[in-house]
């Protein structure tokens, strides 16, 4: 397959990156400057790193021919280099995710066949029966303060929610990916259990997964639809 990922250069992108590689696919790498990669990075022939404005619907528009699959990993600012600059930039304008999915959907009206993955955020899932984390600032808060980010972040959760809501009213072929509530860099084990829109539990109540697995689902969804126009998550 041809996969695209946007946000090649950050936490979960690099990951998926190696993971799609390491099943054969062909990778286009995206990032917003390209030519700011370094020179003498090691690139395996099946991989191209290209240019793309994922705030620009001709831009998204004019790297899909070709593409299988289209998996955006957009965040503003690159996390895996400079994670409070991300965070600050969620806060200061937490409609970007929404904006992002709008391009992106634009973008693929003239490539209907390419199907869209977007890696969101947890804080949609359903902890009760139509209540998410994103609904209750005491629910939200909480959460925040386990994982460290400021309160103030809250609002980049709800903006991943809302992004999430584009992609529910439109009629190409997407997929939101909602990671665990904990995710971090660990080992890759194969082993995990997918879910739809309630947080997956490990025996102590915790929703957590490695990167590394998280790339493993990805990738899995990009060769085997499952959750076409739908949303998963994944947990331990």
């Amino acid at each position: 397959m041809r996969i695209g990922i946007i946000g090649a250069t950050g936490n979960i992108g690099q990951r998926v990156v190696t993971e799609a590689l390491g099943r054969g696919h062909d990778v286009i790498a995206f990032t917003r400057d390209a030519s700011r990669i370094e020179e003498d990075r090691e690139t395996p022939e099946n991989m191209v790193w290209k240019s793309v404005d994922v705030l620009d619907p001709d831009s998204v528009a004019a790297v899909l021919p070709g593409l299988d699959v289209l998996i955006s990993g957009f965040q503003p600012g690159n996390a895996a280099q400079d994670m409070a600059d991300t965070v600050r930039r969620s806060i200061a304008d937490p409609t970007v995710y929404a904006t992002a999915a709008k391009v992106l959907v634009k973008a693929l009206e003239k490539h209907p066949r390419t199907r869209l993955i977007v890696i969101g955020g947890a804080g949609s899932l359903e902890i009760r029966p139509g209540v998410t984390r994103a609904d209750s600032d005491e629910e939200l808060y909480a959460t925040l303060d386990s994982l460290g980010l400021p309160r103030e972040y809250a609002a980049a959760v709800r903006g991943h929610r809302d992004a999430l809501n584009v992609l529910r009213v439109s009629n190409r072929l997407w997929t939101y990916f909602s990671p665990a509530e904990d995710i971090a860099p660990g080992e890759r084990t194969g082993r995990f259990r997918l879910g739809g829109d309630q947080p997956v539990l490990d025996a102590e109540g915790r929703s957590r997964i490695s990167i590394e697995d998280a790339a493993v689902a990805l990738v899995d969804e990009a060769e085997l639809p499952r959750f076409v126009q739908r949303r998963f998550t994944i947990g331990y």
